[in-house]
């Protein structure tokens, strides 16, 4: 096995070469994705991450299309590994570009790089969802929704999938009433905006509230347990002292 990747590394080297020698830039970017791809498999992240074009968007993106092919065959420490490296890179990306003037980097291109971080955070979340890393999963997907406001703006049809997925992870660790508040606000904007999920937020809000109605009926529950314990409590120190007074002799009365 190691030495067939050792050998594909090898080829894949030949085949940038030439690709660059042809100035193919389509072939350049397949060519890196499958080095990144060979990269995973032998486990040298590291060196994945030293080199040149490890940043370009386009290389970034085939990457975090390798990890969700790694996610969806269940191969957890690869999938891992891919996240990682898009969102650290991503990250990475940001901070450097952030105070560069737009006339060296156009606002365009900066706010692709965002949206293409939260599209990183919400593939990610998605996967750790799966897997039942559900408070890792809320933290991804308030990045990405954060993202997606920021850059798209509330009402964009992202924006309103990520605020139900949201809701989704929330509703799942028995977060009801901030998850109702999430898909609640989801279902308005889906309605505006005329979403073509709108009925699966409509889904999800039912499913939340019918989640969060045997909370509010517990609540309400233990109010009448307590009220009526205190009513009880009430009742019988009444009694006693009844029963004190009738004890007492008539002349202390």
């Amino acid at each position: 096995m190691k030495g067939e990747l050792g050998e594909a590394e090898r080829l894949l080297h030949r085949a940038l070469h030439l690709a660059h020698q042809a100035d193919n830039r389509r072939a350049i970017i397949y060519t890196y994705s499958m080095m990144a791809n060979v990269a995973f498999m032998q486990g040298q992240l590291d060196n994945l991450r030293c080199v040149s074009w490890q940043d370009d968007n386009a290389i970034l993106e085939m990457s975090l299309k390798l990890a969700s092919i790694y996610a969806a065959q269940k191969q957890h420490k690869l999938a891992l590994a891919g996240y990682e490296f898009c969102i650290l890179t991503l990250e990475e990306k940001i901070a450097k570009q952030k105070d560069l003037p737009e006339d060296v980097l156009p606002a365009e291109e900066k706010a692709n790089t965002r949206l293409l971080l939260g599209m990183s955070l919400d593939s990610y979340a998605r996967y750790l969802l799966d897997i039942n890393q559900l408070s890792v999963a809320q933290k991804m997907y308030e990045k990405a929704l954060q993202i997606s406001n920021d850059v798209q703006g509330e009402t964009h049809p992202q924006t309103v999938v990520l605020m139900n997925d949201l809701a989704t992870v929330l509703d799942a660790q028995g977060h009801y009433d901030e998850a109702y508040s999430h898909v609640k606000r989801a279902a308005e904007l889906a309605k505006v905006t005329q979403h073509p999920e709108e009925h699966m937020v409509l889904n999800n809000l039912a499913a939340i509230l019918m989640h969060r109605t045997p909370k509010q009926a517990d609540e309400r529950a233990g109010e009448h347990l307590v009220l009526g314990e205190q009513s009880r409590s009430k009742t019988r120190m009444e009694k006693s002292v009844l029963e004190a007074r009738r004890a007492l002799p008539a002349a202390l009365l």
